[in-house]
């Protein structure tokens, strides 16, 4: 066999890399950094976190916690990394970014079927896998865009700012997760978040100051389509009053341990690194100017003296419209062995990103060697989200995350929403498996099934 290309060194590129080269493949993974840097990328480590340091949720009953059940059914190589890297965070996987981005590129650096070359790509490779992401260089984006005769869409990513943990004022805010819960064995007593309080007065004052901040503006002519998933902080506050208070800033499942009220919103931080010394202001991305930050931010209970190590920002995000431009398995309709995989098909989110690679990487293992590419059943939600990516109406396609809504639905009707979601992600785990087997695309299917 000759030598796979696959281009960008981020989550999906690895796990590409990783799944080819244990195939028996000769794989050369291509990283433009440190040569060329990116605005939001830090060092040169492969598979750097840029935006947050959570997978999410590790429950089944949840839409994340699922496809990462379904992935580790697969051999995921990144959900392993995350996994050594693991600290405090509820029922989510959160990791330490430096151990994580470490654990990965050790391994991808040490597999003696890998070879890291460091340089910009500026065409597609056949056969090959390009996942690049949603920080594609110029060059390379133009040579997709070429080859495709679509032009790339565009969406802005916002960044949440991080603040030293011993800056916190611990006499306001208190450790909690929400409703208790916390999956990762030996996690203490503590609960996982930093939880800071509002009552309504505060609240209200918050949310005035943050509406009226001042921002960083897109240039005149490129016009800011947000996604969802991760909508400024500033911008969900203009869409009205209660907004923040039912989305991130909830207080849902939360008391505050010395008075035993739930507050009438609460701000969280999330543990950056295993040590506790950085934490993440969840759902607080933000476009505001760094002045603005620090006046805004310190308005949060407990935050008044904090101490940020990272403030928020924003950049410029590009993927490619999916149903239009690839086929099913995410490839070039004129060349099936040239992938795409990560952001850059139109998927959002570090696991999304991930299963992309994953999948990716078995099915251009199959092609290589003479079979058709196969994605898994509807009723999974890897397999639902690559449906979305196919059948998605080109002329409104937005990036997506993994959610139920993607999945085929129950055949007898289910009311009851948890007990719905534990069937679909029965159901799903069960398909998935054999799946899985029926086409013999894993590394090792005894080894795999030991860990489903």
């Amino acid at each position: 066999m000759g030598v796979i290309h696959v281009v960008g060194g981020g989550l999906a590129g690895c796990e590409a890399s990783w799944q080819l080269a244990e195939r028996g493949h000769r794989v050369v993974l291509h990283e433009m950094r440190p040569l060329r840097t990116t605005p939001a990328h830090k060092s040169d480590r492969l598979a750097e976190l840029v935006c947050s340091n959570t997978f999410k949720s590790t429950e089944t009953t949840n839409a994340h916690g699922l496809l990462k059940a379904e992935m580790r059914a697969l051999g995921s190589m990144i959900l392993a990394a995350a996994d050594e890297a693991r600290v405090p965070g509820g029922s989510a996987l959160t990791v330490d970014r430096e151990l994580f981005a470490r654990a990965v590129h050790e391994r991808v650096h040490a597999h003696p079927n890998i070879r890291v070359d460091v340089g910009e790509v500026t065409d597609l490779p056949e056969p090959g896998i390009v996942a690049t992401g949603p920080l594609t260089s110029e060059s390379l984006t133009r040579a997709i865009a070429e080859r495709l005769g679509t032009g790339a869409l565009a969406f802005y990513d916002a960044i949440a700012p991080i603040v030293a943990g011993d800056s916190i004022d611990t006499s306001i805010a208190f450790r909690a997760a929400r409703w208790g819960k916390e999956t990762m064995a030996g996690a203490g007593g503590e609960g996982a978040y930093f939880n800071c309080p509002f009552t309504r007065e505060r609240y209200e004052a918050f949310l005035d100051a943050l509406v009226a901040a001042d921002q960083y503006a897109g240039q005149a002519f490129d016009p800011i389509p947000y996604f969802e998933g991760c909508m400024p902080v500033e911008e969900m506050a203009k869409r009205g009053r209660d907004t923040l208070r039912f989305g991130p800033m909830k207080p849902i499942g939360l008391r505050d341990p010395r008075t035993g009220v739930r507050p009438w919103a609460v701000a969280q931080l999330r543990m950056e690194d295993r040590d506790g010394r950085m934490w993440n202001l969840v759902g607080f991305q933000t476009r505001m100017r760094t002045g603005e930050q620090q006046r805004v931010l310190r308005m949060i209970p407990g935050l008044e003296q904090a101490e940020f190590l990272r403030w928020g920002s924003i950049h410029r995000n590009s993927y490619v419209n999916a149903p239009a431009a690839l086929a099913p398995h995410l490839a070039l309709r004129d060349a099936p062995t040239t992938l795409l995989a990560g952001q850059l098909t139109g998927v959002e989110g570090y696991t999304e990103s991930t299963a992309t690679g994953l999948l990716a990487g078995i099915n251009l293992d199959r092609m290589l060697r003479g079979d058709e590419p196969v994605l898994p059943p509807t009723t999974t939600m890897l397999g639902a989200l690559y449906r979305y990516l196919r059948d998605a109406d080109p002329a409104h396609f937005q990036p997506m995350n993994a959610n139920f809504g993607l999945v085929d639905d129950l055949v007898e009707p289910v009311r009851d929403k948890q007990t719905k979601r534990l069937r679909l992600a029965e159901r799903a785990l069960a398909d998935l498996v054999g799946w899985r087997d029926e086409w013999a695309v894993s590394i090792d299917a005894r080894h795999l099934l030991s860990r489903t």
